[in-house]
C-alpha cells in the first residue's frame, strides 16, 4: 500500500507544474523520449530530478529522525528540533560566503561538518548541565542551539549582503535540484542507510535500554557513534540539496511506529518510504498551493509538523518532564 501510494505521489509531481501534463504525455516522456521536445525536456531535466531529489531527502530525514530517538531514547528527537540541521546551514551559508565557487561535493561535506559540531556542542550543553542528559535538557539544549545557529546565520547573510542568494536554506525549497544533486545524494545515502540498517538491531535494543543491549554484548558506544555517523551523512547531504527542512524526522518514525512497530529491521525501510511520500507530496503542493510562486517547502512540512509536536509534548509530557 505505502509502495503505491508512493508511486502516486511521484506520478502526480511529474505532471503538475506551471503547466500541467496527462499520464501519457508522462509515460511518453519517461519510455520513449524524442530528441528537441520541450516537454519531454522538461519532465525530464527538471521534474524528475527534482521528485526523485525530494524522495530521497524526505528518506534521509526520516531515517535520521528514527536514527536519533532510538540513539537519545527521547521522542522528541529530530534533525531540525536538536540544531542538526541548523548547524549544517550555517556551516553551509559561511563557507559559500566565503568561498563561492565550492562544488556540490565540497558543499555537502561542510553541511556534514556542521552538522557534526551541532551534534557535540548539543551534547556538551546536555552533559555540564546539572544532573547529565535527560530527554527534555537534550531538546531544550538542541531548541537552544538551533535559535543560536539560526540567528549567526542571518547576521552573516545580512552583514555579507547575501540573504537573497541563500534565503532558501532558510525555510527549504528543491527548485534548483538537478541530476548531480540526485547523485550526490545517493552516493552518501547509500552509505549512510547501509550504516543505520546494519546497526538496526542494536537500534531496537538500545530504544528499550541500555542496560538490556549491554547485557546482550553489544558495543552501546560503537553503536552511538555509527549511529551518529549515519545520522551526520544523510542529515548533511540533504541540508546541502533542500536547505532545512524540518518535522518530518520527527512525524515519519512516529507514524511508522504506531503502523508497523518498533523493531529498527522493518521501521528504518518503512520510514524511508514514507518520509520519501511526503517530502515528494508537499513538493508537488509547494508548486501549486500559491502557483505561479512557490511556497517554502519547509512551511508546509511546519504546517504538518507544528501540531504534530504539541501532540507528542501533550501525550509524552508526563514521562518527559518527569
Amino acid at each position: 500500500m505505502a509502495v503505491l501510494l508512493f508511486a502516486a505521489v511521484v506520478l502526480v509531481s511529474l505532471m503538475i507544474g506551471t503547466k500541467t501534463y496527462g499520464i501519457s504525455t508522462i509515460w511518453e516522456a519517461l519510455f520513449h523520449r524524442t530528441e528537441n521536445n520541450i516537454t519531454h525536456d522538461i519532465i525530464w531535466d527538471i521534474r524528475l530530478p527534482r521528485a526523485i531529489a525530494a524522495g530521497l531527502v524526505g528518506a534521509f530525514l526520516a531515517v535520521s529522525g528514527a536514527v536519533m530517538q532510538a540513539l537519545t531514547r527521547n521522542v522528541l528527537a529530530e534533525p531540525s528540533l536538536l540544531g542538526v540541521s541548523n548547524g549544517a546551514a550555517f556551516t553551509l551559508v559561511l563557507v559559500l560566503t566565503i568561498f563561492p565557487g565550492l562544488s556540490k561535493l565540497e558543499t555537502m561535506f561542510a553541511s556534514m561538518a556542521g552538522a557534526g559540531l551541532a551534534v557535540l556542542f548539543v551534547f556538551s550543553l546536555s552533559i555540564l548541565a546539572r544532573g547529565g542528559i535527560t530527554p527534555v535538557k537534550l531538546a531544550l539544549a538542541g531548541m537552544a542551539t538551533g535559535m543560536f545557529l539560526s540567528s549567526l546565520t542571518t547576521s552573516i547573510a545580512l552583514y555579507f549582503d547575501v540573504s537573497k542568494n541563500i534565503s532558501f536554506w532558510y525555510a527549504g525549497d528543491l527548485s534548483a535540484s538537478n541530476w548531480t544533486d540526485v547523485k550526490l545524494l545517493l552516493i552518501m545515502g547509500a552509505v549512510g542507510l547501509l550504516i543505520a540498517l546494519s546497526i538496526s538491531r542494536a537500534l531496537t535494543l538500545l530504544s528499550l535500554g541500555e542496560e538490556i543491549t549491554k547485557s546482550l554484548g553489544i558495543h552501546v558506544g560503537l553503536v552511538r557513534t555509527l549511529g551518529v555517523v549515519a545520522v551526520l551523512m544523510l542529515t548533511g547531504s540533504a541540508v546541502a540539496v533542500a536547505g532545512t527542512v524540518g518535522f518530518v524526522g520527527l512525524v515519519i518514525p512516529h507514524i511508522t511506529r504506531m503502523t508497523i512497530g518498533g523493531k529498527y529491521g522493518k521501521l528504518l525501510p518503512v520510514a524511508a518510504l514514507l518520509g520519501s511520500t511526503l517530502l515528494v507530496g508537499a513538493d508537488a503542493l509547494s508548486r501549486t498551493i500559491n502557483a505561479p510562486y512557490e511556497t517554502p517547502i519547509g512551511v508546509l512540512t511546519a504546517v504538518i509538523g507544528v501540531p504534530f509536536f504539541l501532540y507528542m509534548v501533550r501525550q509524552d509530557g508526563r514521562r518527559l518532564f518527569s
